[in-house]
């Protein structure tokens, strides 16, 4: 007999599965018809027989896709389910490149070439031009910029002065700010590891270690701590934040390798710490005294936390409960097409909403919507979870568990329109980390992790606030060298 693990072809592997797949749809008929004889002569309810022939196949199900499935949570939808709308296709034109500096470059004929070819006469300018653009690229450049300080003396010798220097990140350095900026954007930005950064400029001339580079980058974080400690007091001051975390890998070997990265935001600016747990003390650390809403999914840190104290409101996330039904809906096609679609009705309320325009008015038409709509949605929901029937252990019991779990929560939004339905902004912000994270892996120290956080929460607040992350980096760490006790926060640049 051959065994899938001594082949090597893979059109013979995927043979195998095919005909190994044919095989399972044989045994599961059978199985079936077996478990309703057996409930049959025994006079039993095969009902729950029934529930637990349907999980069994839901076990085998998740295997198949952990092994082959993706992880996307897009529903694929019949002809009847259609998206009541749909983005206009994105074409792969030109594009218009407002930012970029023009330069204009004219053509012209060599003296040679300006012979008339019908009589040998020499051509003279029209005056007109055939015109094309073409997008091109500088490359960047490293220079070293020799200061030289002119000095001054009185002819009576009694005073000496010298011209002023560049301001410095410190004493004695040798890296201009611009630099250091460069590199730490380069990192927290683009994602690119200090070593990838090092063989970079080495091709562009400049010789370097990353432990030079990486004392760039913590020079600039004790600068622009301050900086980084107001903003995380200007995020809880917000009425509502968004609160959500993920893995952070510390390659130090002293310590536990995997750490926790914890956010908490609003739709102008996000902060993070990286921590070594992911506990109820953890999340205080990140919330503080916090005392007004927060949005978060149904992880038991917040919940415990707002129990314990200081007393904030805890709403939760309908995404996550979406997502949910999603995992499971090719195992139970029918009950999670009814609560995909209720759940898809509440969306459609709050985009109806969003369409009023300015801030206010759309609280203001959000709040009679859903009083009109969205509490009766929630009402059909709610008897929905409870008419289901399955296994407490089963994917369908789990989700419906997991709603109902967190049901206070999740009806919050009906009574404040201060409060969205989801989570989904604390998720956005948590990607750029995310990203940083598969590119360099983590960080190599606990300092590595409080220079992260710090450069991330800066970074990804400027992108909120609409302003360049490398240009608000530059104007606050001048702004920090001229004065240690400086705050420069990214709304500042749109004043």
């Amino acid at each position: 007999m051959i065994r899938a693990e001594q082949v090597t072809d893979f059109g013979t592997l995927r043979q195998m599965a095919v005909l190994l797949e044919r095989e399972n749809e044989k045994l599961h008929d059978r199985l079936g018809k077996l478990t309703e004889e057996v409930s049959r002569l025994r006079g039993e309810d095969g009902g729950r027989l029934q529930q637990e022939l349907d999980f069994l196949k839901e076990l085998l199900a998740r295997r198949e896709r952990a092994l082959f499935g993706d992880s996307s949570e897009k529903r694929s939808h019949s002809d009847t389910e259609k998206p009541t709308s749909t983005l206009p296709q994105r074409g792969h034109g030109p594009k218009e490149q407002p930012e970029l500096p023009t330069l204009e470059k004219i053509h012209e004929l060599d003296e040679a070439d300006r012979v008339c070819r019908a009589c040998g006469g020499t051509l003279q300018e029209m005056g007109q031009f055939e015109e094309s653009e073409e997008v091109t690229v500088v490359e960047r450049s490293f220079v070293l910029v020799k200061h030289r300080r002119t000095k001054y003396r009185c002819r009576c010798n009694g005073s000496v002065e010298t011209a002023l220097g560049p301001p410095k990140l410190k004493a004695g350095c040798r890296y201009a700010p611009e630099f250091a900026v460069e590199v730490v954007t380069s990192k927290y930005l683009d994602h690119i590891p200090l070593e990838r950064q090092v063989r970079i400029m080495a091709r562009e001339g400049l010789k370097v270690d990353s432990q030079t580079l990486w004392d760039q980058a913590e020079t600039v974080a004790r600068l622009l701590a301050p900086s980084a400690r107001a903003l995380l007091d200007r995020v809880l001051a917000s009425e509502l934040v968004h609160a959500d975390e993920s893995w952070w890998r510390l390659m130090e070997t002293r310590a536990a390798k995997k750490w926790w990265a914890w956010s908490v935001g609003t739709e102008e600016a996000v902060c993070y710490k990286i921590l070594d747990s992911r506990s109820q003390e953890a999340a205080r650390e990140i919330l503080g005294e916090y005392r007004g809403i927060v949005m978060a999914d149904g992880y038991g840190a917040y919940g415990a936390l707002s129990r314990a104290g200081p007393g904030f409101t805890l709403a939760h996330c309908w995404a996550h409960v979406r997502r949910k039904f999603v995992e499971i809906e090719e195992n139970y096609p029918e009950a999670c097409r009814e609560i995909l679609t209720l759940i898809g009705r509440l969306y459609e309320v709050e985009h109806e909403a969003a369409l009023a325009g300015e801030k206010a008015d759309v609280r203001s038409r959000r709040a009679v919507l859903r009083a009109e709509r969205s509490r009766g949605i929630v009402s059909e929901i709610r008897a929905w979870a409870f008419a289901q029937r399955a296994l407490p252990e089963s994917g369908l019991g789990r989700a419906v568990a997991y709603m109902l779990g967190i049901w206070k929560g999740l009806t919050l939004f009906l009574d404040d329109t201060r409060i969205p339905l989801d989570n989904n902004l604390a998720e956005r912000g948590l990607r750029g980390l995310v990203v940083g994270r598969k590119n360099h892996y983590g960080s190599r120290s606990k300092r590595g992790t409080e220079v992260a956080a710090l450069f991330y929460s800066l970074i990804e607040s400027a992108k909120l606030a609409g302003v360049d992350p490398k240009t608000y980096l530059l104007k606050a760490v001048h702004a920090a060298i001229a004065d240690p006790k400086a705050v420069t926060l990214p709304a500042d640049l749109l004043a």
